[in-house]
């Protein structure tokens, strides 16, 4: 079936659906990953976008019920080179295909994602619309500029959880009388850490639980008092999609919450620190997403090779506070990569360090939170 990708600049793209029928918009933006396209598709920070993926064959090792990091697909579409048909894996338990036609998200193939990715890196992320039904590029190109901007944008409250929940057995279980009633559990882990969901990817709450950490996931607008009446050794804050400076409520909640526990922010949780600490944030040319991100950790000089999806960033320049140090920084571009508290028990990363690319490259951060836990705790 006959496929037409229209950017909102004019430019079209001609492919194939392999889903069947199709007709939607969002942000274009590639990915450098050569596997986890499972990971990718399942990622809440995708919430919004068509994610094209660098890689030329997709799909070859097919899908199965495990390597997920949510409870289900969020990118609009997915654009690859070419859809293997007949996964070859031990693990596979359904094609690419038959899983994207199962959530009715729309796969196309046969377009040149090369040079899709080398017009985005030139020309920058932007909205586009993909369609099986609408044959006139004009119209199409029309559509695609009158979609939802990505700047401005709260997606958190799309992909958030509605209710608590407790991480137990590799899965979240919600609560069964809410936030008043809960009781930590005893015989559970060690360290008490509240998640604040703001599209949180399971590897990260698989990350702390192997950690010795007891999780309560709360959702993205849970109010300060609620999380000091849990009373928790720390608070992790999680990656998600989006506008950062839109998800106020959380910036607000954030800043109540610096100097009372150890917090530790991954991602859109790193971005919403620096606007809890009076920065600001902007956003990339393209955004950096792959597993092949080059940062350096500022304290020591190594480099670690990282995980990453983010189209926001911190402007250090914004941050007045001479407490907060940079950390670590993106050795592609050199944007803010991390950012550190000297007097408070407050760190966090743009990157992915659960995802382990390296593969343990950027597993200290684990220890470093259950360190300042520690220490608070004794404290």
């Amino acid at each position: 079936m006959k496929a037409l990708l229209a950017l909102e600049d004019g430019t079209l793209f001609k492919g194939r659906s392999f889903t069947g029928p199709c007709d939607v918009t969002g942000e274009v933006v590639f990915n450098t990953s050569m596997s986890g396209y499972q990971e990718v598709l399942t990622d809440p920070s995708y919430r919004g976008q068509m994610v094209t993926m660098t890689y030329p064959l997709i799909g070859n090792y097919g899908i199965n019920d495990q390597d997920i990091e949510s409870d289900r697909i969020h990118v609009k579409a997915f654009l690859i080179k070419e859809c293997q048909e007949y996964p070859s894996n031990w693990r596979s338990q359904r094609s690419l295909a038959d899983y994207l036609i199962a959530a009715h998200i729309p796969g196309m193939e046969g377009l040149d994602t090369r040079a899709l990715t080398r017009h985005i890196r030139l020309q920058g992320a932007m909205r586009a619309a993909l369609s099986t039904e609408e044959t006139d590029p004009d119209a199409l190109v029309e559509k695609a500029r009158h979609s939802a901007d990505m700047l401005g944008a709260d997606l958190v409250k799309e992909v958030t959880c509605r209710e608590p929940m407790l991480w137990q057995d590799g899965r979240p279980v919600p609560l069964a009388g809410g936030l008043d009633q809960f009781q930590w559990p005893e015989a559970k882990g060690a360290w008490r850490v509240v998640a604040v969901d703001y599209g949180v990817k399971y590897n990260i709450l698989r990350s702390l639980e192997k950690h010795g950490c007891t999780i309560l996931v709360v959702p993205a607008d849970t109010a300060g008092e609620s999380i000091t009446r849990l009373d928790p050794d720390g608070l992790f804050l999680s990656n998600g999609p989006g506008d950062p400076a839109a998800v106020t409520y959380a910036v607000d909640t954030i800043a109540a919450q610096i100097g009372e526990r150890p917090i530790f922010g991954i991602c859109l949780g790193h971005q919403l620190v620096g606007l809890a600490l009076g920065g600001s944030t902007f956003k990339l040319k393209f955004g950096h997403r792959g597993a092949n991100q080059p940062v350096k950790d500022l304290a020591t000089g190594k480099v670690e090779i990282t995980s990453q999806n983010h189209g926001f960033c911190v402007d250090m320049d914004s941050l007045k506070d001479q407490d907060v140090e940079l950390s670590h920084i993106n050795l592609n571009d050199n944007t803010v990569e991390g950012l550190v508290h000297k007097k408070v028990p407050l760190f966090s990363v743009q990157y992915h360090p659960e995802a382990s690319p390296g593969p343990h490259d950027a597993a200290y951060l684990f220890d470093r939170f259950v360190e300042m836990m520690e220490k608070y705790r004794k404290s």
